[in-house]
């Protein structure tokens, strides 16, 4: 399988249950989500539900692997930066 076949996509989910964010990466924004919320997801089982309100196109699974491990080491006023910018441009 081909890693350019899709798109790929790194995005941050917001907890309403805690407030907190949840980075991750996936070629399947909504399928992503809704496992999340399922409950599928061990490392967010107990913190659902979850609404996107981030999400960046990266070209190939590896650019989308690298650029969630650099989000994820951002602080909460940076993404939360992010969030709003991106929100503006939807």
């Amino acid at each position: 399988m081909s890693e350019m076949a899709d798109t790929y996509y790194v995005y941050i989910l917001r907890s309403l249950k805690d407030d907190n964010f949840y980075t991750g990466h996936t070629a399947d924004l909504k399928g992503r989500l809704a496992r999340h919320n399922r409950g599928d997801v061990r490392s967010t089982k107990a913190r659902r539900p979850f609404v996107m309100v981030y999400y960046e196109p990266c070209q190939t699974r590896s650019e989308a692997m690298k650029r969630e491990r650099k989000v994820k080491t951002l602080c909460r006023e940076t993404k939360l930066k992010m969030i709003q910018a991106f929100k503006q441009t939807e």
